[in-house]
């Protein structure tokens, strides 16, 4: 770990603290500023934004040591279960674990349950282990605004697998795959024939596919396990090489080492090629390409003339007599 005294001199009196706590020795004191930094990342406000730009990048040349897990799929496909039961494994060999669960937000009172830790307990109360949950907020791919930033603060903290849980509603669920080294997709036994799965354009991104939950029905695990495996042969990044389709159970334990020796295999060739470090940098290029636009919205709505305007022009819109397109264009004009 770095010594406090290389951090930035210009940071909040309290962030420094948290800096520093963060990045010494594990322990509750180390666990309580990873939970009020997350806190100041997912902050509204202009001056807690301030103090986590700073506290972001002193952080920054700690982190991405870590390896970045993505785990995704429908409802009820047992990710929870999954994640704890893979966890639980990964710090009995010595690795320090955090879990990003992301949960859907409410589209009417915006609120969300954040169940992730009462689903795993066992996990939670393990101190190498580290499980935050955070909603979604209406952000597409069902990964939260700040899951990046969490990630690279959780890096920095010492853990050393981060996984990333996202909300899994449907084929938007991409998202995850542009901030985590490897992907993997989460299915039942019976999660239908070889058109089916090509029909789930998020199959293509995953670089495992697990069959979860694979002790209900043996028979349909196996028979899932080929069909899917066929499927994959359709996709442009799997057509020449395949993708590895495993199958667990992740109530029973069986089936991670299996699991996880794929995914440290597919770990190693890419650091050896090159490939790893590469995905990173077209990610944090992506990443600062999203958080201009989100930006530019912001600021987009937040112009005198655009805020003067917006109320009429929109019930123009809602009540049919203007274009929607025409709007936005008069819109976007007065910016000029």
């Amino acid at each position: 770990m770095s010594q406090p005294a290389e951090l930035p001199v210009e940071l909040h009196e309290a962030d420094r603290r948290w800096a520093e706590a963060l990045l010494g020795a594990p322990g509750a004191a180390q666990r309580r500023a990873l939970a009020k930094t997350i806190t100041l990342l997912e902050s509204t406000r202009a001056d807690h934004r301030a103090r986590a730009d700073a506290l972001l990048n002193a952080l920054l040349p700690h982190s991405g040591r870590a390896f970045r897990l993505g785990i995704s799929g429908v409802p009820g496909v047992g990710k929870s279960t999954f994640i704890e039961a893979l966890g639980l494994f990964l710090v009995e060999r010595g690795h320090r674990v955090a879990v990003l669960a992301v949960d859907p937000s409410s589209s009417l009172s915006g609120g969300s349950i954040l169940g992730d830790k009462t689903r795993m307990e066992r996990l939670c109360m393990d101190e190498r282990a580290y499980i935050r949950p955070s909603p979604a907020c209406g952000t597409l791919g069902g990964v939260a605004e700040k899951t990046r930033e969490s990630l690279l603060v959780c890096e920095a903290a010492g853990y050393d697998v981060v996984i990333v849980e996202t909300v899994g509603v449907g084929q938007s669920e991409t998202a995850v795959a542009g901030m985590t080294d490897l992907f993997v997709l989460l299915q039942l036994p019976n999660a239908g024939d070889d058109l089916q799965a090509i029909k789930k354009g998020v199959m293509e991104l995953a670089d495992l596919v697990v069959i979860n939950k694979a002790d209900l029905d043996e028979a349909a695990a196996t028979r899932a396990r080929a069909q899917i495996t066929s499927a994959l042969r359709f996709f442009g990044p799997h057509a020449q090489h395949g993708a590895e389709v495993l199958q667990t159970s992740a109530l029973k334990g069986t089936g991670l080492p299996a699991f996880w020796q794929a995914v440290t295999a597919q770990r190693e060739a890419r650091q050896a090629s090159g490939e790893l470090t590469h995905r990173r940098r077209r990610q944090d290029e992506a990443w600062m390409w999203e958080r201009i636009q989100a930006g530019l919205q912001q600021r987009f709505r937040q112009h005198p003339a655009v805020r003067a305007a917006l109320p009429g022009i929109s019930a123009d819109v809602t009540a049919g007599r203007l274009a929607a397109s025409v709007a936005a264009r008069r819109l976007l004009d007065l910016l000029n």
